[in-house]
């Protein structure tokens, strides 16, 4: 693995890892910019712009975007999250230039034409109901939103209707020109690629990047407290969570460690309790979800309206338990999980570019792969013990959807 480093005169962050005996390469341009930097009045605007960069730029239209890259059997996505947007593609090693270019066009010269908008707006809309529709992803937002009312953390990535009808072509051009900076951005690139051509390229391509200074994003302020949302379906879906700590802290690797034993796989204390032992449930999981400032851990379930009057106190009793039943074998395997976990997405050119691009957002440098190892060995049983004694002393979030009469974790 050989990771190297370079910024542009404008600020643009270059990562790249050449990995031999790869014929593909995965690319793509990261933007520190997501939907908790967004105004409240223009909240999805984000999502909106990524949608956006596809429909269309002053050299090529929607169609030539998308018929250039599948000629070439490339395939070329974006996705974006509450911290950032990212335009990423995977091609065969000789179309490297082709993406690049692509990626740098609808960054810097889309023309957002009207009458795409208006499409797009209605596309949009569609995306929102599918996730209305949809109860074990809805509830994420529920969750988020309770944890974090009132701040941006809390506001949906793509935004509520009644705002995405109102956002116009001058909101989207004026957030690009405003939060879309150089000094903001990350080019990473894995797989069939060659580091001072990739550098060579985007000094040629990224020329149109403002550098202007930053806006800053507003602190985390997490309040906890329980939502739940009547609706006729068939299982009522709940996600408990509490705060946690952001990247960087001491405590990341001992709560993902954590997460791993509780909730992590089929030998997971919640999935032999809950699912095998006594059939509560199809799913259930844990997470150990990381911000900049702050961060969330918790548990996910779907259970029918009779089971989870049973569900919640099961669970209740697993947690409560842990301190004392925790067995050096449980550590053992859920470190190996992780570390497993960590290796094999490094077999992925898709999973690496997207790690080192986060490294650098995140940590201003790429972390290798042993000295995450290192730190996940280093988690002992006391640590575990600590961090979940002190999650539960905290404030907790409960949201839930589904049938039946209001519950709540008491």
């Amino acid at each position: 693995m050989t990771v190297r480093i370079t910024t542009l005169d404008n600020g643009l962050r270059i990562i790249t890892d050449d990995i031999p005996g790869i014929v593909t390469a995965t690319l793509g341009l990261w933007v520190e910019v997501g939907a908790r930097y967004e105004a409240p009045e223009i909240n999805g605007v984000s999502h909106f712009l990524e949608h956006m960069a596809f429909k269309g730029t002053t050299t090529r239209t929607a169609r030539q975007i998308a018929e250039e890259i599948e000629t070439v059997g490339g395939h070329l996505n974006a996705y974006t999250s509450r911290e950032n947007t990212a335009y990423h593609a995977r091609v065969l090693e000789n179309d490297v230039p082709l993406a690049l270019e692509l990626i740098a066009d609808i960054i810097q010269n889309s023309t957002f034409e009207p009458s795409e908008i208006a499409r797009e707006r209605d596309v949009i809309l569609q995306e929102i109901g599918q996730s209305f529709d949809t109860p074990d992803d809805i509830i994420y937002d529920y969750f988020q939103q309770t944890a974090f009312p009132k701040h941006p953390l809390g506001r949906p990535i793509l935004g509520p209707p009644e705002i995405i009808h109102k956002i116009t072509r001058d909101d989207l051009m004026n957030y690009m020109k405003q939060e879309y900076t150089a000094s903001r951005m990350v080019f990473a690139a894995t797989g069939a690629v060659n580091h001072d051509r990739i550098v060579e390229l985007c000094q040629k391509h990224f020329d149109h990047l403002s550098n202007h200074p930053t806006q800053s994003y507003e602190k985390a302020a997490y309040q906890g407290g329980q939502c739940y949302e009547t609706r006729k379906l068939e299982q009522v879906h709940l996600v408990l969570g509490f705060e946690a700590c952001p990247y960087g802290h001491p405590d990341f690797y001992p709560l993902s460690v954590l997460s791993n034993l509780l909730g992590g796989g089929m030998s997971s204390r919640l999935f032999q309790e809950v699912r095998e032992k006594r059939g509560l449930v199809y799913s259930i999981y844990s997470f150990n979800t990381a911000f900049r400032d702050t961060g969330l851990f918790g548990i996910y379930a779907g259970t029918g309206a009779q089971q989870v009057h049973e569900l919640l106190p099961t669970i209740k009793d697993v947690l409560k338990k842990f301190p004392k039943s925790l067995e050096d074998k449980e550590l053992t395997r859920s470190k190996a999980q992780f570390k497993a976990g960590i290796l094999m997405a490094l077999e992925s050119t898709s999973a690496r570019c997207e790690q080192l691009a986060q490294h650098m957002m995140i940590y201003k440098r790429h972390i290798p792969p042993q000295e995450v190892i290192e730190k996940v060995n280093a988690v002992t049983r006391e640590d575990l013990v600590r961090v979940l004694s002190s999650l539960m002393e905290k404030k907790p979030t409960f949201a839930a959807l589904g049938p039946g009469q209001e519950i709540r974790w008491e």
